[in-house]
C-alpha cells in the first residue's frame, strides 16, 4: 500500500532530534510521496536541503497569511516566483491563504493571497491554501480572480469547514485534504466533509508535527507515519477498503502535483 502526506513541515525544530527515524517509520508504513509546505521564503534552502536527503520529498514555496504582517515586503512577489522556478521539485505554490482568527491585517491578507494566486496562475503551479475563519472571503476573492484572470489549481489543505463550505470550493476545481482533525470525535462537520467530496479530489496529510490524530493525539508531535490513521479514518467514513482510499488518494496527489510515480524513484 502507498500513501502520500501532502502537507508536512519536517524542517520544523521538532524532529531536528530524530529526523532519520521519523523518516524509517514513514517509509515502513508505505508514504512514498511527501509535500513539504513553505510558511515563508526564508525556509526554503532548509526545505531544499531536506529534499535532497530524501528523494521522496517534493516541496512548495510561499508566505502564509499569518506571516505576511512580519514577511511581506515589496520583493516579496519577485522572490517567490524565482524560487518557485529555480529548483524542478518546487510542485507548488504556498501555503498561502486566508486566517482571520483574531486577525487585525485582513487587506494585507487578502493583497498577499491574490497576489500568490498570480504566482501560481503565471507558472501553471497548484496552490496550497490555508483558510480559518475565512471561507466566505476566500471563497469570494477566489472567484473574482477566476473571472478576471482564470482559473487556479490547488488544494485546501487541512480542511475544517463544513459540507456546504466544502462545496463551494469543489465548484471552483479544488481539491479537499483532511488532516489528523478528521479522526477526532466532535469534529462531525469535517467528517460530514469527508464523506461528500469526490473520490477524485480527495487528499490527506498530517499537517505535522501539528494535529496528530487519534489514536496518537496525546503525543506533541505529529508526524508523516501517522497519515495511514487519517487514512483510515477516511476510508471508513466513506465505507471503502483502505487500500481504495490509499490507491485513489496517491493517484490524486500525483496529479495536482505533477510529482514522478511512485515507481520512478527509489524512496
Amino acid at each position: 500500500m502507498q500513501l502520500v502526506d501532502t502537507h508536512v513541515h519536517i524542517n520544523f525544530e521538532a524532529f531536528q532530534p530524530d529526523l532519520d527515524a521519523v523518516v524509517q517509520r514513514w517509509r515502513e508504513v508505505g508514504v512514498v510521496r511527501l509535500v513539504h509546505s513553505c510558511v515563508e521564503p526564508s525556509e526554503f534552502k532548509q526545505i531544499q536541503e531536506l529534499a535532497n536527503r530524501f528523494p521522496e520529498l517534493f516541496f512548495a514555496v510561499g508566505l502564509h497569511p499569518l506571516d505576511v504582517e512580519k514577511a511581506w515586503i515589496a520583493n516579496s512577489v519577485d522572490e517567490i516566483s524565482w524560487l518557485a522556478q529555480s529548483d524542478s521539485r518546487v510542485v507548488a505554490i504556498g501555503e498561502t491563504g486566508l486566517d482571520f482568527y483574531k486577525a487585525s491585517n485582513r487587506d494585507q491578507q487578502m493583497q498577499a493571497f491574490e497576489a500568490q494566486l498570480a504566482i501560481a496562475h503565471q507558472l501553471d503551479r497548484p496552490v496550497i491554501i490555508h483558510c480559518r475563519d475565512a471561507a466566505a472571503p476566500m471563497a469570494g476573492l477566489l472567484r473574482n480572480f477566476w473571472r478576471e484572470y482564470g482559473s487556479v489549481k490547488g488544494v485546501m489543505h487541512c480542511w475544517g469547514g463544513t459540507p456546504e463550505e466544502a462545496a463551494w470550493f469543489l465548484e471552483l476545481g479544488f481539491y479537499i485534504s483532511f488532516s489528523g482533525t478528521v479522526t477526532f470525535k466532535k469534529a462531525v462537520q469535517i467528517q460530514d466533509s469527508a464523506r461528500m467530496v469526490p473520490s477524485d479530489r480527495l487528499l490527506i496529510e498530517t499537517d505535522c508535527p501539528f494535529l496528530a490524530p487519534v489514536p496518537k493525539r496525546g503525543e506533541k508531535r505529529n508526524e508523516p507515519a501517522y497519515v495511514r490513521y487519517v487514512a483510515e479514518q477516511v476510508a471508513q467514513l466513506r465505507n471503502v477498503p483502505l487500500a481504495e482510499l490509499a490507491m485513489q488518494t496517491t493517484q490524486n496527489a500525483c496529479q495536482l502535483f505533477n510529482l514522478p510515480s511512485p515507481q520512478s524513484v527509489a524512496a
